[in-house]
């Protein structure tokens, strides 16, 4: 879903074609040799989007939602960074509380909260946005926070805000991917591109196209962090 051109001639089908053509023209430029985890240094050279640049989307996000957001630098193994939109929940976000040093501690041994997250490549002006759930569970002397995205954006909930968002990367020059087309191999738009024996061993599954723009973990892994319970 996440179409922000709905009265188009052509519609859906024509702007996912478009994505197609940009997806056959950044893979192999990006990654020659054909391989996942072998980019090329050289052609991604601030091609994507700087975390300057990211921070600053993030403000924007903020006022054109109407919504929490908070801004996460991707991990050395990661070809982005992260906004979260805070959609279904209250501050303080249980984003803050898995990511902070001191943070305040949650009021309830059970919390569910709502977002979107928004991936922001570093290898060329490309973004996608999941749908991802946070829980929180109290389990004994621990707070287990988990953290489900799921390959699309499902919820209609969500649906209004996700628009909003799409036409504000639009409006920064960065080009919004359907989470459908990252989901399947590279080899759907490019030829040379097989399957990674190197990431099937590491994740127990084929790399998608999102592997070798975004971050290495499948699309919808589960995340979980333990940070100390309250003292009873």
């Amino acid at each position: 879903m996440g179409c922000t051109d709905c009265a188009r001639k052509g519609g859906c089908s024509t702007r996912k074609g478009e994505e197609r053509e940009l997806l056959a023209a950044v893979l192999p430029e990006i990654y020659p040799g054909r391989r996942w985890g072998e980019p090329d240094d050289g052609a991604r050279f601030r091609r994507g989007i700087a975390e300057r640049e990211g921070r600053r989307l993030g403000r924007r996000a903020a006022g054109a939602l109407q919504a929490p957001t908070f801004f996460r630098s991707g991990g050395d193994d990661e070809l982005c960074d992260y906004i979260y939109v805070l959609c279904v929940g209250r501050a303080p976000a249980l984003v803050e509380l898995r990511d902070a040093d001191v943070f305040d501690l949650p009021d309830g041994d059970r919390i569910r909260e709502r977002y979107l997250r928004v991936a922001l490549s570093a290898v060329a002006r490309v973004a996608a946005v999941q749908e991802v759930a946070f829980e929180l569970d109290r389990e004994g002397d621990l707070y287990a926070v988990r953290e489900r995205p799921r390959d699309g954006v499902y919820d209609p909930i969500l649906l209004g805000r996700t628009q909003r968002l799409i036409e504000l990367l639009v409006e920064s020059d960065i080009t919004y991917l359907d989470f459908g087309l990252l989901v399947k191999p590279p080899s759907r738009y490019a030829e040379g591109f097989t399957d990674s024996a190197e990431y099937e061993t590491r994740y127990g599954q084929p790399p998608g196209t999102v592997n070798y723009l975004f971050y290495p973990q499948p699309a919808t892994a589960l995340g979980t962090s333990y940070v100390p319970a309250r003292a009873a």
